[in-house]
């Protein structure tokens, strides 16, 4: 790999980091807010935090005005944040129950289901695909499912966050479509800012009470981390060291997220996983590599 390859590679794997810690982040924050809130604010923090990427940008390439006047752009926006709201909701929830580095193996799996919803699309998946899709649902298994004197069972917890993966694999779906007729730092900022509008109104309506402006200030410190770092330097990292790479290569790289979550929930958080887990890890983060090796056209990650 030269130079250009390795630095646009690095701008990945430090996406991925950013993205793998922010599970410690977000599980922190519920000791103070609930998920709706705390999705509402990172979401208009991610919208403050790209504003000046597109201010930027547009210097940079002689744009006029704040936004491109494209249809595309405000419908793209809108249906990509109606997903990312449900996605992060869906996830945040579920850290109320599992630790974060089972939620960010299991979200991982957006990665394997991408391709089985693309049949649906009439895109056909190989064998090498449905191998990935064998193993990662091997390794769900072991990472999720218990088994005790009265049989086995699926929590709450992980039922929530393999809904989150589902959502999330239709946002990339819906990402990829869009992406290609639309400046992708506009389309972010549009998607934040519904998916911020979206949570402000489900916390009024589902958290009552507990959404205040203290639970929001004492949950300061991840909210600034989730929402500057995660959403808007993450997500400006992986538009610019994916487009200096292979997309296989780069798909592959991001997919160290859900390494990073496992070893910082870990680290951070003491949430040790057991023999069985760690296997079942293992697996997950098999079928996502196996699912992005070359030999087609991996989507993009979120």
């Amino acid at each position: 790999m030269d130079r250009r390859n390795l630095t646009h590679g690095g701008m990945l794997a430090l996406a991925a980091f950013i993205w793998g810690t922010a599970f410690v982040a977000q599980s922190v924050s519920m000791d103070y807010v609930g998920p709706c809130a705390f999705n509402a604010a990172r979401s208009f923090v991610g919208c403050i935090a790209l504003l000046p990427v597109i201010i930027v940008g547009n210097r940079l390439r002689g744009r006029k005005g704040l936004f491109e006047k494209n249809p595309a752009l405000l419908r793209g926006g809108i249906a990509c944040g109606v997903l990312l709201a449900a996605a992060n909701l869906l996830q945040q929830a579920s850290l109320q129950y599992i630790t974060a580095g089972k939620a960010g193996f299991l979200t991982a799996l957006y990665i394997v289901i991408v391709p089985i919803m693309g049949i649906f699309l009439g895109r056909r998946a190989g064998g090498k695909v449905w191998a990935a899709v064998a193993l990662a649902l091997v390794g769900a298994y072991l990472l999720s499912v218990t088994s005790g004197e009265e049989g086995f069972s699926i929590g709450l917890g992980e039922i929530l966050v393999l809904m989150c993966s589902v959502v999330f694999s239709g946002h990339i779906l819906v990402i990829d479509h869009f992406s290609p007729k639309v400046d992708g730092v506009q389309l972010s900022f549009v998607q934040f800012f519904t998916a911020g509008c979206i949570s402000t109104i489900a916390a009024a309506l589902l958290e009552g009470s507990t959404f205040t402006w203290g639970g929001l200030f004492a949950a300061w410190g991840p909210l600034l981390y989730v929402g500057i770092l995660s959403s808007g330097v993450a997500y400006t990292l992986q538009i610019v060291g994916q487009a200096g790479l292979n997309p296989a290569v780069a798909s592959l790289i991001m997919s160290l997220e859900s390494v990073f979550a496992a070893i910082s929930g870990w680290i951070v958080l003491s949430q040790p996983l057991s023999g069985r887990e760690l296997a079942g890890c293992a697996l997950v983060f098999a079928g996502v590599i196996l699912a992005q090796l070359p030999g087609r056209r991996p989507a993009e990650n979120r």
